[in-house]
């Protein structure tokens, strides 16, 4: 079967998606309205809150939620064959991803940028508000030590890579003094000279790997796992104009431009999908995956469907940037279906290469030998990359292999090239990467604020330079210290269930919002929905998990495994306390964020009153 059938179909469900459903859902549900000013606004502070063109807050959410989920996670779950991600993509992103995201955005929004935390303890209870802030805090820390991992594993003893992912942070501080304080608003002229300068720096790596001045760019991982802490901190404690919001603008281009080349080039040399709807591993012990497509599909694809990790970023950085109610459909439903295309690219490019040698690739040499398979067009693939590739599992390597192999066969001469592309490709999933912890490092930042602040009040204030300093260095410390320690194998398992299982939390709460604030009931449906799908589906996934790290003698994971699903629980559960009593107002009660007027295109303005739900 030709990969364009597949190609096309999803292009065609993401766009009637976007235009007619998430339509429906700021129209009908949300009643979104420009009347109602943002806190960008409200509480510009030139730091943190900050108004900010529609592009460009696009540009900086797409790039801090698209980490390495939607690249990784669906090129390993090939393992099941391409039926089970392609359409667990598909469906998931529309009708649970892109609505959990567009939701917990909006909620923020009108709570004056807060966190989700925050929102929780306003709108369901103090129990859940605090039980929030702790489940988040730990899971945003994991994530973080997980999405580095896979930066060090790219980066180390790479001059290239490093010369030219370090070139982006001048740059993007060049524009975003440029576009905020030398010319506002320029974000044209501003654009230009940043995405010329980024791809220079792509350009003049490889020079640079070749020179005496490689030996300044080349460092260990365990180097590495000192450097990248200390630029999350840096990340985190500087305005947000001044290296978060352009550097992400900016790296935007590169992924959304390399994907878009991903899927001309899939037109223009229509490959065969060579891997099988489904594969012998569906029912589980996997080389790549040890567990059944059941709940396990669901959690290795930790962001190209759905993700926990977006809420921190809808109720984080994003929300304070919004200059009008309206874009929250754009950067949130938007943004994310762009990510569930990315996810469909990377899968679309695994699926491309023989069976055999994907699992060469991603299996060790011990788990590829049980297989009996022998390998067919990977040696020749390894002498045109110029690496031997086999046996280096992790999905980055082979998601690099099948996207090289499409872009050096898009004319007459250029399979020669293969080994620049699959450089490039490295370069840029750790790019990918990069953004999204320079974004979720000062989330981190923000959950941690308020949570301390409880204890010491100016701690709250997110404008206080002390306070700043001490929470982002406590973040970047923390998720440090588990990267300099651990790997991907005691890290990535369990992120990939207390990721998901965090946007099964953030559904929950949306749907509380939802049966605040809408004109009928019934809407809470497109958050309910998803919210038990996924709570039931990280549930078992969670459990698989504690069985294996008990029978690895893993106790630390196995206890923080069963802490952070008992809290979730909790708050699921203290969530269909309150759906039970606002199921029973006869009218909207608006949200608790102290507000004197919302405006409605829909229904008449109401004072967002508290309901008793004690």
């Amino acid at each position: 079967m030709s990969v364009i059938y597949l190609l096309v179909s999803a292009l065609c469900a993401l766009a009637l998606a976007y235009r007619y459903y998430s339509a429906f859902i700021a129209a009908k549900v949300l009643m979104l309205d420009d009347r109602n000013v943002t806190p960008a606004l409200t509480c510009n502070d030139g730091k943190d809150y900050v108004p900010t063109n529609k592009w460009v807050v696009f540009g900086h959410h797409f790039a801090a939620i698209a980490g390495a989920g939607p690249l990784i996670g669906p090129t390993l779950a090939v393992q099941y064959g391409w039926g089970p991600g392609f359409f667990w993509i598909l469906l998931g992103s529309v009708f649970a991803g892109c609505v959990h995201d567009m939701i917990i955005l909006f909620a923020s929004v009108r709570h004056r940028g807060q966190s989700l935390s925050v929102i929780a303890r306003k709108d369901v209870s103090r129990l859940t508000g605090v039980t929030t802030a702790f489940v988040t805090l730990f899971i945003i820390i994991i994530a973080l030590a997980g999405l580095a991992v896979a930066v060090a594993n790219a980066l180390y003893n790479n001059p290239w890579g490093v010369f030219t992912i370090g070139m982006t942070i001048p740059i993007a501080m060049v524009v975003g003094l440029y576009m905020f304080k030398i010319k506002p608003g320029a974000i044209l002229s501003g654009t230009i000279f940043g995405v010329a300068a980024v791809l220079a720096a792509v350009y003049l790596g490889a020079p640079v790997a070749q020179s005496s001045l490689a030996g300044w760019f080349t460092f260990s991982k365990q180097s590495l796992s000192i450097i990248l802490p200390l630029y999350g901190f840096c990340a985190a404690a500087l305005p947000v104009w001044l290296l978060l919001a352009p550097r992400d603008y900016l790296s935007t281009y590169m992924k959304i431009a390399v994907i878009a080349g991903l899927a001309l080039g899939l037109f223009i040399v229509n490959p065969t999908v060579q891997m099988p709807f489904a594969t012998q591993f569906v029912n589980g012990s996997g080389p790549i995956i040890p567990g059944p497509v059941w709940p396990y599909v669901f959690i290795t694809i930790a962001c190209g469907a759905i993700s926990g990790f977006h809420a921190l970023i809808g109720s984080g950085t994003t929300p304070k940037m919004l200059e009008k109610e309206t874009q929250i459909r754009m950067v949130g439903y938007g943004a994310m279906l762009t990510e569930a295309f990315i996810g469909l690219m990377a899968l679309l490019a695994a699926v491309t290469l023989v069976p055999n040698d994907y699992f060469a690739i991603n299996t060790s040499a011990e788990a590829f030998a049980k297989l009996n398979m022998q390998v067919k067009d990977l040696p020749e693939l390894c002498r045109l990359v110029g690496l031997d590739v086999t046996h280096r599992p992790g999905g980055a390597i082979s998601l690099a292999v099948g996207t090289a192999y499409i872009f050096s066969h898009m004319g007459e001469g250029l399979q020669h090239t293969m080994k620049y592309w699959f450089q490039f490709i490295i370069m840029f999933e750790a790019l990918f990467i990069l953004t999204t912890i320079d974004a979720g490092t000062r989330v981190a930042r923000y959950i941690l604020q308020d949570v301390l602040g409880n204890l010491y009040a100016p701690l709250k204030q997110t404008d206080w330079l002390p306070g700043i300093i001490l929470t982002s260095g406590t973040v970047s410390f923390a998720w440090g210290y588990i990267l300099y320690t651990g790997d991907v194998t005691t890290i990535w398992p369990m992120f990939g269930v207390t990721n998901q299982t965090l946007a099964a939390l953030a559904l929950a709460i949306g749907t509380t919002i939802i049966l605040r604030i809408a004109t009928k009931k019934r809407y809470a449906l497109i958050t309910a929905v998803p919210c038990a799908v996924m709570a039931l589906t990280t549930f078992a996934a969670g459990y698989m998990n504690i069985r294996l790290y008990l029978d690895k003698g893993m106790m630390l994971n196995t206890v923080l495994s069963i802490v952070v699903i008992a809290l979730v629980t909790i708050i699921i559960v203290d969530n269909v306390r309150v759906w039970i009593t606002l199921l029973k107002a006869a009218k909207p009660v608006g949200m608790n964020d102290e507000r004197g007027e919302i405006y409605c295109p829909v229904v008449s303005a109401h004072a967002p009153d508290d309901l008793p739900l004690a």
